[in-house]
């Protein structure tokens, strides 16, 4: 097998057509350059020029080998810069997942960022609960996660990256759409409830209970996503509690009305492998909004 050294010397013999020329070019002195060459069409197996005490010239064998040596040397060096950007972060994949909800206000100036700062990594999207994100991160389907707590910090590092108010959802000709003043547990008592799964929507489920933990509401249906909530309630199958990003998923047929809800406001957390390594994650942490929160 002949070597880079050998294709580089045939490459600067055959550009410059001469021998002399082509050493300086490689800062080399003439015979062992002469050598390089003779070694390469020894194991091609054909003669690539023609030279004399006059003239080099390329055979129709070097003419169509130089084209291939001239790919393979250019492929070498792209191979090079492209480890040296994954290894700086620039270049690479992305495997991101997130929830519908994540995707309204998070998602979108994040893919814009990394697209504009970073257009050879490539990101491919995982819309998953946020269970199912956490296991694909424990699987290596994920590099990083939007989602919602809790999660084991033993296992996981994470940040916030984004708080909002919880708010209620009612259909628009409810008796609470025209209430002017925030919700209270007490407003929501015997009222048919949309809630949330225990288990696939732990969090929203958990934050439902302790707001209506006095209310005796009648819980008429356990879903997943704040989407699929929203569009319960806009058929009139009840009222919910919802993060107030879900306005912006543009369901007619309800109104949004202030709650008053002590203590923490909802969260969205970037999560990622506590041992995870990658340089374009690194990358992409770095870009990440930390705390921002919007009002009520």
């Amino acid at each position: 097998m002949f070597s880079l050294d050998q294709l580089s010397a045939f490459v600067a013999v055959a550009e410059e057509l001469h021998f002399g020329r082509a050493a300086d070019r490689l800062n080399m002195t003439q015979p062992p350059l002469s050598r390089q060459v003779q070694k390469l069409e020894r194991t091609v197996g054909v003669r690539l020029l023609e030279r004399d005490n006059r003239r080099v010239a390329l055979t129709e064998a070097g003419k169509a080998f130089l084209t291939e040596a001239r790919r393979v040397l250019a492929l070498v060096e792209t191979a090079g810069d492209l480890a040296r950007r994954v290894d700086q972060g620039a270049a690479g994949t992305l495997r991101l997942g997130f929830t519908a909800t994540s995707a309204i206000r998070t998602l979108g100036p994040l893919l814009r960022r990394i697209s504009e700062e970073l257009p050879g990594v490539d990101v491919i999207l995982h819309e998953r609960v946020t269970p199912a994100q956490l296991d694909g991160l424990l699987r290596g389907e994920l590099d990083l996660a939007l989602g919602r707590p809790p999660f084991d910090s033993r296992l996981f590092d994470s940040r916030v990256v984004f708080r909002e108010p919880l708010c209620a959802v009612v259909p628009s000709n409810h008796r609470l759409a025209a209430v002017d003043r925030p919700l209270t547990p007490a407003d929501f008592a015997d009222e048919p409830v949309i809630s949330y799964s225990p288990t696939q929507a732990r969090y929203f489920h958990e934050l439902t209970v302790r707001f209506l933990a006095d209310a005796h509401p009648r819980i008429e249906q356990r879903v997943q996503q704040i989407l699929t909530v929203v569009l319960l309630v806009a058929a009139g199958r009840g009222v919910a509690l919802v993060p107030s990003s879900a306005r912006s998923l543009g369901v007619e047929g309800v109104a949004y009305r202030e709650v008053g809800v002590p203590g923490e406001p909802v969260e969205l957390h970037a999560i990622w492998n506590r041992d995870a390594t990658s340089p374009v994650l690194q990358r992409v942490l770095a870009m990440l909004p930390e705390h921002h929160q919007i009002q009520k």
